[in-house]
């Protein structure tokens, strides 16, 4: 007697030509990202900006480098196309951590900040007049 076993997988295949069709736009929208963060970024030390523009713009270039984490992550990790607990496993550990480095980036700087203002060699100071004349009362 045959015993036939059915495989029971949640891992497909990407389909052929839809999935090349969006790793091709995926790309696109890669490399479109990117050149608007290099002329961004270029535009900093070629031109001369406010201090608040230069924060801005690299604000923007942060922003711009996590939408392409996202798409890398969507499309070529195959990730988008999971169910949202799966997403939700991975992505909120990754958030946690990105605050991690935040928290200690600003620590670190507080610690920095401490360490050059404090004042290594006590201060002296002379005795009282009183204390020092020999005179007795």
């Amino acid at each position: 007697m045959e015993h036939f076993i059915t495989e029971v997988s949640f891992h497909h295949e990407p389909e052929g030509k839809e999935f090349v069709k969006k790793v091709i736009r995926t790309t696109i929208i890669l490399s479109v990202i990117t050149i608007i963060e290099l002329l961004l970024g270029l535009s900093m030390y070629a031109f001369p900006m406010a201090a608040l523009l230069k924060l801005f713009l690299k604000g923007v270039i942060v922003i711009l480098s996590l939408a392409k984490a996202f798409y890398i992550v969507g499309v070529f990790m195959h990730l988008g196309d999971e169910v949202k607990n799966l997403i939700m496993t991975i992505v909120l550990p990754l958030l946690i951590f990105v605050w991690f480095i935040g928290a200690f980036l600003y620590e670190g700087s507080s610690w920095k900040n401490l360490r050059n203002t404090y004042n290594k060699a006590p201060t002296v100071t002379a005795p009282a007049e009183s204390h020092s004349s020999g005179e007795h009362h």
